[in-house]
């Protein structure tokens, strides 16, 4: 049986020696060495779109890997791909860090520098196990595969742009459409999300931040499942408990989420913390919000370069929301695209506080009118995101599109030209660093399906 290894090693040293030693194994079939931790799950993840079986048997990740560290990244690939071995490459091999790896979910500690030998056994050992795993699943080739649920957040160039209300609104949208979906507030000292459903719980995510092992029923204990369909983890009403949901924690809570959800929205709010850089560059799309002023514009290029900076998220690979816009609005979505290098979405969310603000004042949000302007072009963003996407309903016009705003229920009639659109936008392209078409998918050929 070939055995395909996927290395992922930060140091070009480290990873041309790796290479090379790789190449010495018999019946191994190893992939190009990937520089840092987004681009491994990347890989992944677009392997596992198609089937657990696309997936590489061995996944070796070198101790100087980054941004994530080693023992992060391997937790997270052994919750998102269980099907595959991952061996730690360090130059400590002591008792204490192999407890930590076993811990993490890795199938194998090597030491540096790997001598072939150790290599060849730890790899050959990775590889059985892994293909046991997958005659244990039993999957068949036509089955569902996937790394879990997707994770969008949103986050806005400044305060005061409509951070909160496209959260919530995407979130609802999604819910409409039949998908499973949780709102996760990651405005950690600020959070307004429990404030625009009227809802108290007294549960938040830091009550999560502390746990290694989150169990269902730990998770269960902390969501709150509200009664618009969504379930809702919140921020803590004490401001200061934010700084216990650290980079660590927020990844750990989001993969936990990921696990048992088909899509996690994240509010990540307006100011850029451990927790929340993380759970950005874990994301499958990752949306800015901003206004069409030369305030919020501004504030928008400043969060896309320092996300860049930070090595969290490429500004092409970010989607621009662009609220409170107007024809007469002398800044239009082309001029923000230029200058930030960003995708802006297609349908801008007009200028219309008087429809918004009894809801907000009543903290009702979900309570906003079907024929709001507002809702219908949120609505339709989050069709262009593809978080509308659901499996056909054979029950055709009673099915999760007719919770869409602007349908006529009453009469079977047509929906209005915003519900259209939101229908017509349907699933669209995962916005992945590097994605590339399904041509591209991974190092490896796709292989054949019997039957």
């Amino acid at each position: 049986m070939t055995t395909r290894i996927l290395p992922a090693a930060g140091d070009a040293d480290a990873a041309r020696a790796l290479s090379a030693l790789l190449g010495q194994l018999p019946d191994a079939e190893p992939a190009a060495p990937l520089p840092d931790s987004g681009a491994l799950l990347d890989t992944l993840a677009r392997l596992a779109a198609g089937s657990v079986d696309e997936l590489p048997e061995v996944v070796l990740v070198h101790e100087r890997i980054g941004p994530v560290p080693a023992l992060d990244l391997i937790r997270e690939v052994a919750l998102r791909f269980p099907a595959v071995g991952v061996v730690l490459l360090s130059s400590d091999t002591g008792p204490a860090l192999f407890s930590a790896a076993m811990d993490s979910g890795a199938r194998g500690l090597i030491g540096l520098p790997p001598s072939y030998e150790e290599l060849a056994a730890r790899v050959q050992a990775a590889a059985q196990w892994s293909a046991g795993v997958r005659r244990h699943l039993g999957r068949p080739a036509d089955a569902p595969g996937g790394p879990g649920g997707r994770v969008v957040t949103v986050a806005g160039a400044k305060g005061g742009v409509g951070t909160t209300l496209a959260a919530v609104q995407f979130a609802l949208a999604a819910a409409a459409a039949g998908r499973r979906t949780v709102l996760v507030d990651m405005d950690l000292q600020a959070g307004d999300v429990g404030s625009y459903l009227d809802v108290q719980f007294r549960r938040s995510i830091a009550d999560l931040a502390g746990i290694h092992d989150i169990s269902p029923r730990v998770l269960q204990d902390a969501v709150y499942d509200d009664r618009t369909g969504l379930a809702l983890l919140l921020a803590p009403a004490e401001g200061e408990r934010g700084e216990e949901v650290d980079d660590r924690a927020a990844r750990h809570v989001v993969t936990a989420l990921r696990g048992r959800y088909e899509l996690v929205v994240v509010d990540c709010g307006t100011q850029v913390t451990g927790a929340n850089a993380a759970v950005v560059e874990m994301a499958d799309t990752a949306a800015l919000v901003t206004t069409p002023d030369v305030v919020s514009v501004r504030a928008a290029k400043r969060m896309v370069r320092m996300w860049e900076r930070l090595q969290v998220r490429k500004a092409e690979d970010t989607v621009m929301v662009v609220n409170r816009w107007s024809k007469h609005t002398e800044i239009q979505p082309s001029l923000i695209e230029k200058i930030t290098k960003t995708r802006v979405a297609k349908t801008p969310v007009p200028a219309a506080f008087k429809e918004l603000q009894p809801v907000v004042d009543a903290g009702r949000l979900q309570d906003l009118d079907n024929r709001s302007a507002v809702k219908q072009a949120l609505w339709t963003v989050a069709g262009e995101l593809g978080l509308l996407a659901a499996p056909a309903d054979p029950a055709g016009a009673d099915g999760p599109q007719a919770a869409l705003p602007g349908r006529d229920t009453a009469g079977g009639g047509r929906a209005s030209g915003a519900a259209l659109a939101v229908r017509a936008a349907g699933p669209v392209a995962r916005l992945r660093r590097g994605g590339g078409d399904r041509g591209s998918l991974g190092p490896w050929p796709r292989r054949g399906r019997e039957g």
